[in-house]
């Protein structure tokens, strides 16, 4: 059972490589996949490279063989992982301001094939929260706009670049994040959009990604009491499976936002949140920088599976349906070698589109989306 519930998750390291007790409990654990944050994991595309090699071949030695995610937050702007010389893309506001569907989809397509050179297959974007309070800092301008079909239609083309470049796209932050003033890292924003509201506004970007089959979809932190009093965005039921999987109809993975941001863990006890989440229906669980906290989950979920809380046979068809997923699209999940991955990098084509969008322009001869 523990191997089903590590297939589940997904974990932070500590430095630019794994150590020996990172690769020990990835492989014991046959843990989902890792996400990479810079500065601490990112010093340069050699770098990268080497420790995305050194973590994809650890799954020879996995129970299931799987290939991993590897994942990372670049939507651009002050969202953006990678460091020159990896091209530095606007924030996604410069596109909602140009609204060129074409310069959206290149955005996106090009920023992935950086990402796919170096072996990274899962990117934490689009971001389609729709920006209806102009007071909010924590989105601004990581929105495409305050317009939600023109969020819409720009996401759907970001997502499109993304799995162009053969880049898993993750679309956040569902059912929407733009009008919240307090940020769930720190406590947990409480919204009193009924469900009516958030069908006019919020949710409309996320059909539209889901129409143009987005891989996965991130939950938020958010409480909306006039649509589930009790629980909050990540650990709902009315949320994650009526909402997003009947009404909505959203056939891809449910991902967590970091379930020890405190947005959750001021409100809720550490060892039910990861338990809750998945009786909520997420699929993917995400611990991003407490390095203690994987493994408390995965024994707070065994314990859990020993009382009766979860059925352990949901948890192998979960199991089993990532596998599915992974063995769909994880094909071929080494990077190519370094020699060819570094062409990708910050090539002159990247740098003046991204230059482009920064001023407001729609450069003359893009290519358009096949």
């Amino acid at each position: 059972m523990k191997k089903s519930l590590g297939q589940l998750m997904l974990i932070g390291i500590s430095g630019p490589r794994l150590t020996h007790h990172e690769k020990k409990f990835i492989v014991a654990n046959n843990i989902s996949g890792v996400t990479l944050f810079g500065p601490r994991n990112l010093v340069d595309p050699k770098q990268i490279h080497e420790l995305c090699s050194e973590i994809q071949s650890l799954r020879h030695q996995m129970p299931d063989r799987a290939p991993l995610f590897i994942g990372i937050d670049m939507e651009g702007g002050r969202v953006h992982r990678l460091k020159a010389p990896f091209t530095f893309w606007p924030a996604v506001q410069n596109l909602g301001k140009i609204d060129n569907p074409t310069v959206s989809f290149n955005f996106a397509n090009r920023m992935g094939l950086e990402m796919k050179a170096m072996g990274i297959n899962l990117n934490y974007a689009p971001c389609v929260d729709v920006f209806t309070n102009p007071k909010n800092t924590v989105i601004g301008d990581r929105s495409i706009g305050s317009d939600p079909e023109l969020v819409a239609k720009h996401g759907s083309a970001l997502v499109r670049g993304y799995v162009k470049a053969g880049v898993l796209a993750c679309a956040k932050h569902f059912p929407g994040h733009g009008n919240t003033l307090l940020d769930s890292h720190e406590d947990l924003p409480i919204e009193q959009n009924t469900l009516e509201q958030l069908e006019k506004v919020e949710l409309v970007p996320f059909k539209r990604v889901f129409k143009s089959r987005v891989d996965m979809t991130m939950t938020s932190h958010i409480l909306f009491p006039k649509i589930d009093p009790d629980w909050p965005v990540t650990l709902s039921e009315i949320f994650l499976q009526k909402i997003l999987r009947t009404t909505a109809r959203y056939r891809g993975l449910i991902i967590t936002d970091d379930l020890d941001m405190k947005g959750l863990t001021k409100h809720f006890p550490q060892d039910l949140i990861p338990t809750r989440a998945v009786q909520a229906g997420a699929d993917l669980l995400l611990y991003c920088n407490e390095p203690t906290s994987p493994l408390r989950a995965i024994e707070s979920m065994l314990g859990a599976i020993a009382q009766g809380q979860l059925d352990g046979k949901y948890i192998e068809s979960q199991h089993e349906r990532i596998l599915s997923f992974k063995k769909e699209k994880l094909k071929n999940p080494d990077p190519i070698p370094y020699s060819e991955a570094i062409k990708s990098v910050g090539t002159p084509e990247n740098m003046a589109l991204a230059a482009a969008i920064l001023r407001g322009e729609v450069p003359q001869n893009l290519s358009f989306e096949t």
